[in-house]
């Protein structure tokens, strides 16, 4: 019989903290700071940095860093505010950076 594992999991590459679950990705196509980003609906064990407009690729946005809230490495950002209506989706939303985080239970 086959090992039961947990859920897929995203980690912070830096210390391992456990960030978010496979299943809240929304999208695997946004471009982060350092290369890919994927967008998703939640993230957990991270710290908000300060709010700021932020102007992206798509448009303006007010944003907050989003950190490890173990070892506060910079994982990407959530977005707070849209300015741009077809942006609105966005809100609420993280960005975690594909160089940042790593796979676990897979």
């Amino acid at each position: 019989m086959g090992e039961t594992i947990g859920p897929r999991l995203y980690s912070c590459s830096k210390c391992g903290n456990h960030v978010s679950l496979h299943d809240d990705i929304i999208s695997k196509s946004f471009q982060g700071r350092n290369g890919r980003g994927f967008l998703f609906s939640h993230a957990m064990n991270v710290v908000l940095g300060q709010k700021e407009n932020r102007q992206l690729i798509t448009g303006l946005h007010t944003v907050a860093d989003v950190h490890c809230c173990d070892c506060r490495e910079v994982l990407g950002w959530k977005y707070i505010q849209a300015f741009v209506a077809h942006q609105k989706y966005k809100e609420g939303k993280f960005i975690l950076e594909k160089p940042k985080i790593v796979k676990e239970n897979w």
